[in-house]
């Protein structure tokens, strides 16, 4: 039997919100790798499957630490690396109603897909092995941090992180520390290593749109986990922020299939794919702090103006492989400053927002730690991107890149589809031959290039 004073309820949804964002990872594996070509599809997932290993461990060795740690500098800028050293006396009971081994197997699976949503940014061109140095250094010197800032509350004699103690911030789930620095960071890295070869004069679709489908819906299930795991407890909070997380994404997945519809003409999976990712990374930051009317016009918003940001790729030049940026740097802004706007003191925050009387002290706090680690991830993120760049290389060849990376890199391919059609040839059905479609790497015909036709049309 536990000890009474564990809470058995808690630590069961802890436990399991665990699992479930640790499900959005290989979905988001299957999300990225349907919007890739059909030669690079392996190679995309096994960024976010590295991503899941490396991180685990490291989370476990000193991560954990730096994050959560007492604060080493006094000001809340970074914990202990080694206060809880390989996790060092957390398997002990503290008499807590939460196991503090509870808490860690949380956070880690928050570290784990930060990294993971880079890799989106660039896919198609990146060598895997300075993938792999690149998630090491990038997730110690710039996640680890940014979630002491952001995640670390003081408590008792604990002194945590600058933005969510001092500055006062509201970031619930993660819009800054997540998806703000994960979306910088690939807006870096994409601008280190350069557009893919025949961008916007190559149709570059989709290559298999159920899976982006399946992703998404993956991505939807856990990020429920993500959110209402968030409140670290089976209580009331976790109950608004789950409505709040299914009705923002609602919106958002509506709205953006509506802006397609209006701009394009036609309402695609891939836009409704796009549009839900959008709607949760929207709602994280602001989850418990707005009402469930504020989650629609959140969701809504996040859902028009992430379908329109995806267009800026194309006006500034920067090749953005699967729109991390459009999605989860401007959607991780919008909702991060919505809390400013929309948050009202009815739900678990406790906070008003503009619009609900309480004048722009929300608002600016939101602002600061916003631009803190955008700024924080930008720069750093760019100089860990130009220094393995300029010296082990971050892009394969052109060679490679147009032979397909799978091939190159992993010395494998997705689809063995070869021995299917050489075993149709000279097969005949009532005297006439089978008639076989050729698929390339663009995908099947018909299939949309990235998330906007503009690139076809150029």
């Amino acid at each position: 039997m536990p000890p009474l004073d564990i809470n058995s309820g808690d630590t069961a949804w802890i436990l399991t919100s665990a699992a479930l964002v640790l499900l959005m990872t290989p979905g988001l594996a299957l999300f990225y790798g349907g919007m890739v070509r059909a030669k690079s599809v392996l190679n995309m997932m096994m960024m976010s499957f590295s991503s899941l290993a490396i991180v685990s461990v490291l989370w476990v060795l000193y991560g954990y630490s730096m994050a959560f740690g007492d604060d080493a500098t006094g000001v809340g800028l970074l914990g202990n690396p080694l206060q809880y050293l390989g996790l060092k006396g957390m398997m002990e009971d503290t008499g807590a109603s939460l196991p503090a081994m509870a808490f860690v197997a949380f956070q880690a699976v928050f570290a784990i897909i930060t990294v993971a949503l880079i890799s989106g940014a660039i896919a198609d061109r990146a060598k895997f092995g300075t993938w792999i140095i690149f998630t090491i250094i990038w997730v110690t010197v710039v996640y680890f941090p940014v979630a002491h800032w952001v995640f670390d509350f003081s408590l008792d004699q604990h002194v945590g992180g600058w933005i969510a103690n001092t500055l006062k911030a509201i970031d619930f789930a993660g819009g800054t520390a997540v998806h703000i620095n994960a979306g910088i960071a690939g807006l870096m890295l994409a601008i280190v290593i350069g557009k893919r070869i025949g961008w916007r004069r190559d149709p570059m679709r989709p290559h298999n749109l159920t899976l982006v489908m399946l992703g998404a819906g993956l991505l939807w299930f856990g990020w429920f986990g993500f959110n209402a795991g968030s409140a670290v407890a089976a209580s009331n909070s976790a109950s608004v922020v789950w409505v709040n997380t299914m009705v923002a994404t609602g919106a958002a997945c509506l709205a953006w299939l509506a802006t397609e519809r209006i701009r394009d003409g036609h309402a695609t999976s891939l836009g409704a794919a796009s549009g839900i990712v959008a709607g949760l990374v929207a709602i994280t930051p602001s989850c418990s702090a707005v009402s469930p009317i504020g989650a629609i016009i959140l969701g809504a918003v996040a859902g028009v103006v992430c379908a329109l940001a995806i267009g800026l790729k194309y006006k500034f030049g920067y090749d953005d492989s699967l729109d991390v940026v459009g999605v989860h740097l401007v959607g991780g802004i919008w909702g991060t400053l919505a809390v400013g706007l929309l948050a009202t003191a009815a739900a678990p925050a406790g906070v008003d927002g503009l619009f609900y009387g309480g004048g722009f002290d929300q608002l600016w706090r939101q602002a600061v730690g916003a631009l803190a680690v955008l700024l924080y991830s930008g720069i750093l993120t760019l100089v860990i991107g130009l220094i393995l760049h300029k010296t082990i290389g971050f892009r394969v060849s052109a060679e490679e890149e147009t032979a397909g990376i799978d091939g190159i890199e992993h010395a494998e391919t997705g689809y063995d589809l070869g021995s299917l059609s050489s075993g149709m040839r000279g097969v005949s059905f009532g005297g006439t031959q089978p008639v076989r479609t050729t698929e390339t790497d663009e995908g099947p015909a018909g299939a949309r290039g990235d998330h906007d036709e503009e690139e076809v049309k150029a």
